[in-house]
């Protein structure tokens, strides 16, 4: 039995905690609020924004650790900035210097907006409260590029492809990368990534990655997926990843609630 030796439970949100509407179910939320109650720790990493992701996680009603930007800040469960990395100003110069398809939308993560070269009605639609807003900017005459992160977005898969192997031909020493979704590829400083702030918080709460069960849909959750001691992948995640990580159990999909599910049944025998 895994509920013997579980302490912390991990989740990613989109595709995985949030519903296809990009909400927290009421089910959801209950199962979560008994988890706290019964003192397991949660921890909830993702590739939002902390001002977007702290207004999603506060209706689980119940206290948890935050990861966000894959990894770039750290929050307590009170709130307070734990840890905060930006990538410098003329790594994503060059980057934007790049011969970049006009016709994908570029973003970077600043601290209380992001700014984007287009409007685009899609990454919109992931906040139900525009708590992040986003901000039109030419970014040829922008001085202070630095950002917690950027990323691209286009609704063809291999044009990401092939902007990912132009920019890692001569910035795969600065840059690791994801696609949390096939339409959006994010780019993340080597040393930021889940997995390695999901780590300082264990360190902090004196737990380990074997008494950690974690739930992920996306290829920035491919190093967590790995650390964990048990881990879960969503029946909704992409078919690649389900490829890459095949010795890890499918569980139902976001949008049967599949994370509350299987915590009820395996962990709170509910």
């Amino acid at each position: 039995m895994i509920k013997e030796k579980i302490k912390v439970i991990i989740t990613d949100l989109d595709g995985t905690l949030l519903n296809p509407a990009h909400q927290i179910s009421e089910y959801t939320k209950a199962v979560f609020q008994e988890l706290h109650a019964k003192n397991y720790l949660i921890i909830v990493a993702t590739g939002r924004h902390h001002i977007d992701a702290m207004s999603l996680v506060d209706n689980l009603g119940c206290p948890v650790y935050l990861v966000t930007s894959n990894g770039a800040r750290i929050h307590s469960p009170t709130k307070e900035l734990l840890f905060e990395f930006d990538i410098k100003s003329d790594a994503i110069k060059s980057i934007l210097d790049l011969d970049i398809d006009p016709d994908i939308t570029t973003v970077l993560f600043k601290e209380k907006v992001w700014q984007t070269n287009k409007e685009n009605k899609k990454l919109n639609s992931f906040q139900t409260e525009m708590n992040y807003p986003p901000e039109i900017v030419n970014f040829k005459i922008i001085e202070d590029l630095s950002a917690i992160k950027i990323f691209f977005t286009h609704d063809d898969h291999l044009k990401l492809v092939e902007l990912k192997d132009k920019i890692l031909e001569t910035h795969s020493a600065l840059f690791d990368y994801a696609f949390s979704l096939p339409i959006c590829l994010e780019l993340m400083d080597k040393s930021v990534d889940k997995s390695v702030a999901i780590g300082k918080i264990l360190e902090k709460e004196n737990f380990t990655f074997q008494e950690t069960l974690t739930f992920g849909d996306g290829f920035n959750d491919v190093k967590m997926l790995l650390s964990s001691g048990k881990s879960l992948i969503m029946s909704n995640a992409v078919e690649g990843l389900k490829s890459k990580l095949s010795h890890l159990e499918i569980i139902s999909s976001n949008e049967n609630d599949g994370v509350a599910a299987y915590l009820a049944k395996n962990i709170l025998n509910s």
